[in-house]
């Protein structure tokens, strides 16, 4: 599985149109995605303070086989590699979602059944 932590505008166009994308598929040809691993740094580096966030998680076969293109690219930054999709994520493939807020003291905690 592979995740995202997304805008709600993102999420509520998707469930609209059937197709997430995000302004980086636009902005730099691919939608940034996580590892599970890589979760909860990319929320502290991008996202802090967000209380309004989606996390979703993605089926990478599921993407296989509507011919969603992912690759692993290095991400110089990070020193590690990160999954990038290349084209806008059938609904079909989100699996399951959550709201992505801090608790009360503000630290982020991925959901429990991850």
């Amino acid at each position: 599985m592979l995740y995202r932590i997304a805008e709600p505008l993102d999420w509520q166009h998707a469930q609209q149109t059937g197709f997430f994308a995000s302004a980086d598929l636009a902005a730099e040809g691919f939608i940034h995605s996580s590892e599970r691993s890589q979760i909860l740094e990319t929320a502290r580096r991008y996202y802090p303070g967000r209380t309004d966030l989606v996390l979703l998680e993605w089926d990478e076969e599921v993407l296989a086989t509507a011919c969603v293109r992912v690759e692993r690219e290095w991400v110089e930054s990070r020193q590690e590699h990160f999954a990038h999709i290349f084209n806008p994520i059938p609904l079909t493939a989100i699996r399951r979602h959550w709201a992505f807020a801090p608790d009360a003291t503000g630290e982020l905690h991925l959901p429990e059944e991850l």
